[in-house]
């Protein structure tokens, strides 16, 4: 696995390396209180994002992320960010997740794409055995959503962490194996068929 910074490109989205001077950007689409419910990140204004952003870069300084900005192809509008986490290279894995994308893109290819894109790039080009995902327990839409793409759910890991706010989180973790991913990638290209 060489993990490092790299473009991903479809034909709705752009995954680009994330940088501080993406931060205007974000601040556009990212300071939606929705966002930021059920997350463990409180992110009510500039200084919090700048936070977050600083965060992700400082995780990929000591290589355990890769964080992206979400960049709509067509318009070249940043709408959301995602990551790789996690990343174990002795073990062949990693986690995809810190994933937001502003209101007005949500239910669109993008995200759909977004994923195809990345689970490509570990299972391809890394040549990972796993990729997990996870989700507070409570966010339904975020637990359909990895259901749709195929994960498999394996369980509930209760006080996982503890939120900004203070609040315990449940975290529910799901996850693609090497031998499952010929068929999410197919599941994942004809749902992009039909919506792009």
């Amino acid at each position: 696995m060489k993990v490092e910074p790299v473009i991903l490109e479809g034909e709705v989205v752009r995954l680009e390396p994330m940088r501080v001077d993406h931060l205007p950007a974000l601040c556009k689409v990212g300071l939606e209180p929705s966002l930021w419910e059920l997350t463990t990140n409180t992110v009510k204004d500039r200084s919090d994002l700048e936070l977050y952003v600083r965060n992700a870069l400082a995780d990929q300084m000591l290589g355990k992320a890769i964080p992206f900005v979400t960049v709509e192809k067509q318009t070249g509008t940043v709408v959301g960010s995602t990551r790789f986490g996690n990343i174990e290279i002795p073990n062949r894995k990693a986690e995809i997740g810190w994933t937001w994308i502003a209101p007005r893109w949500q239910r669109t290819a993008i995200n759909t794409e977004a994923k195809l894109l990345m689970l490509t790039h570990a299972f391809e080009v890394w040549k990972c055995i796993r990729v997990e995902l996870k989700t507070d327990v409570k966010n339904e839409r975020s637990r359909n959503a990895m259901l749709r793409i195929g994960c498999i759910e394996e369980g509930i890991l209760r006080n996982h962490m503890i939120t900004d706010s203070g609040r315990y989180r449940d975290s529910v973790y799901y996850s693609i194996i090497e031998s499952e991913w010929p068929s999410v990638k197919e599941n994942l290209m004809s749902k992009l068929a039909v919506t792009v």
